[in-house]
């Protein structure tokens, strides 16, 4: 299964049908461009003896690896950049991303002793390069996290946009604004397809601006009597901004409590993304302030046992322990498949009389999704106007309701599929279901076996 030079494909291996996992490729020919290579979890659910961590099976580009031109990592999310370390050493090629990304990429490759081996080349936001017979440019927008790209990729047989996770964010907190001229400009050359984020594809209306959180966020912990934890996504960078000028204006001293929050804001401050004056207490001092001067943002939005949320709740933390009149507060969505545990961990602190706030129950928003809702969609269909609609990056109903959005919005055909099926988009649209190989690797110890 080669493809030649009047062919464009489009294969996804993982996150297609499914949220989470991204593993794309796209064929041209003869040679293949990877997009995204990234992890999920395993179900809070699932038997002990399942790997926690799990990526997309890439036998079918590792048997031919030899034609596997370079990697493309959108963005540093999990599910989109924690297979890279695991699963390169099938796949031996360059890997191409921004600098934020590549600067938690490095990390991760140091933890398996790939940092150095690895060929990262850097590419600042915006560029433009060849990779193989692609021609692909990094295209700004706005998500939840520093350094999101599309990419526009072109080739003699033809364009295609490829979204990766975006939304449409007039005040993004750090970073630009989305710019609508950036798509406008786009539509205006003949774009074959266009393969989309599907996440909240069933959504009505616009999702939240990060900047339109802060009178919530100051209202919650501002009323506090007590001791104020926030848990949210800790590479939503610009949240952590907010609630660091938060605690200021109220006078509250704010400590990061989790590996992966001093990660983010350690390497959000080695490439210069991080505000000058935005300082944090260090977590072993923060018990010695008065409660109503003490502030912590934790990691363990999802419930997860290991995670410092879930530790303060059983009161086996080792620097803080939580008191009567206390409030956590909730910025973050709970992620489907989650939600038993996330109920078990309030349950927990409100034995403790600890008071529990969600984002799902407060009147002003406190939390925003990095995923475009409806009328995001159609904004982007109708500036990019493409000749083909992909929805991916979501379930099967997400997938349909982009699909229908697309077609309401006068793109002419839609293809709609799962992993394995081959999206053939020049130089006769169509879907050839399962058929490359698909499953899932499970991170044991420090090797890799099929599920």
């Amino acid at each position: 299964m080669t493809p030649n030079a009047s062919d464009l494909w489009f294969l996804p291996l993982g996150g297609c049908g499914e949220i989470g996992m991204n593993l794309n490729l796209y064929g041209h020919d003869g040679q293949w461009l990877m997009v995204d290579c990234g992890v999920t979890f395993a179900a809070p659910d699932a038997p002990v003896s399942e790997p926690h961590v799990q990526m997309a099976d890439p036998r079918f580009i590792e048997d031919r690896r030899d034609a596997l031109v370079g990697l493309v990592v959108t963005h540093a999310h999990e599910d989109h950049i924690g297979g890279v370390a695991h699963l390169w050493p099938r796949l031996r090629c360059p890997v191409f991303t921004t600098p934020f990304a590549a600067e938690i990429l490095r990390r991760k490759l140091g933890e398996v002793g790939l940092d150095g081996v690895v060929p990262v080349i850097i590419v600042p936001p915006g560029e433009q390069r060849f990779i193989g017979a692609f021609n692909v440019e990094w295209i700004d927008l706005t998500h939840s996290i520093p350094e999101p790209s599309a990419l526009m990729l072109r080739t003699p047989a033809g364009n295609i946009f490829h979204t990766a996770d975006w939304k449409l964010d007039p005040n993004p907190v750090l970073g630009k604004p989305y710019d609508p001229a950036t798509y406008q400009r786009l539509g205006t050359e003949t774009i074959d397809a266009m393969v989309c984020d599907s996440t909240n594809a069933t959504l009505a209306g616009h999702s939240a601006s990060e900047l339109s959180l802060e009178p919530g966020l100051r209202e919650v912990i501002s009323s506090a009597q007590g001791r104020v934890v926030v848990t949210c996504f800790a590479s939503n960078l610009a949240r952590l901004v907010t609630l660091a000028r938060i605690a200021r204006e109220t006078g509250r001293h704010l400590s990061l409590f989790g590996r992966s929050l001093n990660n983010m804001v350690s390497a959000a401050r080695a490439t210069g993304i991080w505000p000058e004056g935005v300082s944090f207490v260090p977590p072993r001092d923060l018990g010695y302030f008065p409660r109503d001067t003490v502030m912590a943002i934790a990691t363990g939005s999802q419930g997860e046992s290991r995670a410092a949320l879930s530790r303060l709740a059983r009161d086996r933390h080792p620097y803080l322990s939580l008191d009567p009149g206390d409030r956590v507060v909730f910025s973050a969505r709970i992620i489907p498949g989650n939600e038993r545990e996330v109920e078990r961990l309030i349950a927990q602190l409100r034995q403790q009389e600890v008071e529990v706030i969600t984002s799902e129950a407060y009147p002003l928003p406190i939390h925003a999704s990095g995923h475009p809702a409806e009328d995001e969609l159609r904004a982007m269909y109708d500036w990019i106007q493409p000749e083909i609609a992909i929805p991916v990056h979501g379930e099967a109903a997400h997938i349909k309701a982009n699909a229908d959005i697309a077609r309401a919005c006068g793109i002419p055909r839609q293809l709609q599929g799962q992993n394995g099926d081959l999206f053939f988009i020049a130089p006769m649209p169509g879907v050839r279901r399962g058929a490359a190989p698909t499953g899932r690797l499970g991170l044991q110890g420090e090797l890799l076996r099929s599920l």
